[in-house]
């Protein structure tokens, strides 16, 4: 069946893609049920009892829309983060507001500046509106800060993406030098400061609000669906200048968020007590997948995440297998970069017990096989 012919050029010239395939395509394609869930960097030890409780609760008022002016959410987050109701923007997960940020500020053919590797539903987000991109590779799997900056330059960029921590190599650079970072761009580019990954990340590594806040050309943004468990509910912000963030209103989905997914993230700022004893736990599990890496001839790399990338010391072809096998043969679903040099390396979610000691089991199961069969 042919599609509709009035598309414009632009969506025509497109292809029909997913920046991830799912574990649940992935079993669909293959007839085979995941059994440990540890690739798509979501939080398996779930939100707190508290957060469940409240998704309960507003269940029963679903029949209603949801506040279209976030007023709640935003007064908490506020408090929570030390600044004004103003200077922050709600949206359906970050990636939602990704697109907002490029919708803004770029039309067809205006070049784009991130790292090769980096997110890729930001470079969806950037094709689908016609911007151009411009990549800086990675430099010791870190993303190139100064690479970023000069190719804002070289290009004259309206818009720049920079995640720290960052997906998918889970490195990160210490605030002093994001701050450095972004004062030194030009005031004509936008900075999307992702920091997805902000809560699991050592002290030291996110900016404090006030080091950012009166910057228009930076938005920082954050979610809730890593260390608070709520990845499925879509809930993320945008913390800038209150002209900047205000903007969103102009285009954003006035009832995008829903009413369960607010009463989750209102439910989980206020439960502190659970947010340290998950973080705790994610950290042990970062600890436990870089010991089975160890022991399996892998090399762990740092991480302030939620995963651990790996290092198989060999090439594509070589961790693609190991990805391939471990979901295939055992159940395991796992991911790992997309491009070169980053792709020599496996991404393996933090998750619980269960999930830790089946990777622990099928791991060298499949880096055997992979042998034998060279």
């Amino acid at each position: 069946m042919s599609a509709f012919s009035r598309f414009t050029p632009l969506v025509s010239s497109l292809p029909s893609t997913i920046p991830f395939v799912g574990p649940e395509a992935i079993e669909r394609q293959r007839g085979r049920s995941v059994k440990a869930r540890i690739g798509a960097n979501e939080n398996g030890f779930g939100p707190a009892p508290s957060v469940l409780k409240a998704m309960s609760e507003a269940a029963t008022g679903v029949w209603k829309y949801n506040d279209p002016e976030n007023f709640d959410l935003k007064q908490a987050l506020a408090r929570h983060l030390g600044t004004a109701p103003e200077n922050l923007a709600i949206g359906e997960g970050i990636d939602g507001l990704l697109g907002q940020i490029v919708r803004m500020v770029i039309e067809p053919g205006l070049p784009v500046v991130t790292s090769l590797g980096g997110y890729p539903t930001f470079n969806f987000h950037v094709a689908g509106h016609g911007g151009r991109l411009v990549t800086v590779p990675y430099v010791d799997d870190r993303e190139d800060l100064d690479g970023l900056l000069a190719a804002v330059r070289q290009e004259d960029a309206p818009l720049v993406y920079f995640a720290n921590p960052d997906n998918p190599m889970g490195s990160w650079w210490d605030a002093d030098s994001v701050v450095a970072f972004a004062k030194a761009l030009p005031e004509t580019c936008l900075l999307v400061l992702d920091e997805a990954y902000g809560e699991t990340a050592p002290a030291g590594t996110i900016p404090s609000i006030a080091s950012l806040i009166d910057m228009p050309n930076v938005v920082r943004t954050r979610t809730f669906s890593k260390a608070y468990g709520l990845a499925g509910a879509r809930v993320g912000y945008v913390i800038s200048t209150p002209g900047t963030a205000q903007a969103f209103d102009k285009i954003r989905n006035h009832f995008g968020m829903n009413r369960i997914g607010t009463a989750a993230a209102l439910a989980a700022l206020a439960d502190r007590d659970y947010l340290t004893e998950v973080l705790e736990n994610i950290a042990a599990s970062r600890d436990r997948i870089a010991g089975i890496a160890l022991k399996n001839g892998l090399q762990p790399l740092p991480s302030a995440t939620n995963f651990v990338a790996i290092d198989c010391g060999r090439d594509a072809v070589f961790a693609r297998a190991i990805v391939d096998r471990l979901m295939e043969d055992h159940g395991v679903f796992i991911r790992m970069p997309g491009v070169a040099p980053l792709n020599r390396c496996i991404r393996i979610s933090t998750g619980p017990e269960a999930d830790m000691a089946l990777l622990e089991e099928a791991l060298p199961k499949v880096i055997e096989a992979i042998g034998n069969r060279q």
